[in-house]
C-alpha cells in the first residue's frame, strides 16, 4: 500500500482480509481508510467452506489481483484455479528449494551459502507456480534462523511491491509456464 501510493501506481488497495482477527493488516488498514474483512478458518468445518466464504468475500471487492502475505493457509485446487495467473505469494526461500515450513532452518542445516526469497503466482501445488522474481542474500558464518530470516525479510520488502508494480503495470509476460518482464527487467536481486 505505502509502495503504491508513493510510486504513484496505477491502483489501489481494494481491501485487507484475514483469516485472523488480530492480524496487524487489519488495524494498519483501518488506519488508512481501506475495507476489511474477516473469514476465521476456524468458524468452517471443511477447507473447502472456508475457501468459498473466503472467495466470496474476495470477490465482493473485485479485485484484479490477489496478494498472500503471511497467509499460513493451504488453498485448495478451486480456490486456487478461480484466481490462477492473478493470485500472488512469498515464500522465503529461492523456490524451488525449501518449500514450506522452517525454511531458514533448514538452509543452514543444508550448509547452503546463499538464501533468499522468491514472489511467485499461487497454483494448487504448495510452494510453486510460475516464479515472478527472487532475491539472493548471502548465508553468514555464525548465522542461525533468526539473523538469516532478517536479511531475507530485508529482501521480501524490496522484491514483493516490485512484483506487485509489474503485475499492475501489465510488466509481465507468459511463456507458457514461465513468467518474464516484457521488458527484460532484472528478475532477482543480489544483495550482500
Amino acid at each position: 500500500m505505502k509502495a503504491c501510493q508513493a510510486e504513484g501506481w496505477p491502483a489501489e488497495v481494494a481491501a485487507v482480509i484475514s483469516n485472523r482477527p488480530d492480524a496487524g493488516g487489519l488495524q494498519f488498514a483501518v488506519e488508512h481508510g481501506v475495507a476489511t474483512a474477516v473469514v476465521d478458518h476456524k468458524t468452517y468445518a471443511s477447507r473447502e467452506d472456508f475457501d468459498a466464504e473466503l472467495a466470496r468475500v474476495i470477490d465482493s471487492f473485485a479485485p484484479d489481483l490477489v496478494v498472500l502475505a503471511g497467509f499460513m493457509r493451504i488453498l485448495t485446487p478451486g480456490f486456487t484455479a478461480r484466481y490462477a495467473r492473478r493470485m500472488l505469494n512469498i515464500h522465503p526461500s529461492l523456490l524451488p528449494a525449501f518449500t514450506g515450513l522452517h525454511t531458514h532452518e533448514r538452509a543452514l542445516e543444508m550448509g547452503c551459502k546463499v538464501a533468499g526469497v522468491t514472489v511467485h503466482f499461487v497454483t494448487a501445488e504448495l510452494d510453486h507456480g510460475a516464479i515472478v522474481m527472487q532475491a539472493v542474500v548471502p548465508v553468514l558464518p555464525g548465522d542461525d534462523a533468526k539473523t538469516l530470516s532478517a536479511r531475507v525479510l530485508t529482501a521480501e520488502h524490496r522484491i514483493y511491491p516490485q512484483s506487485v508494480r509489474w503485475f499492475v503495470e501489465d510488466a509481465l509476460a507468459w511463456d507458457g509456464e514461465r513468467v518474464t518482464h516484457r521488458d527484460g527487467a532484472a528478475q532477482q536481486l543480489l544483495l550482500s
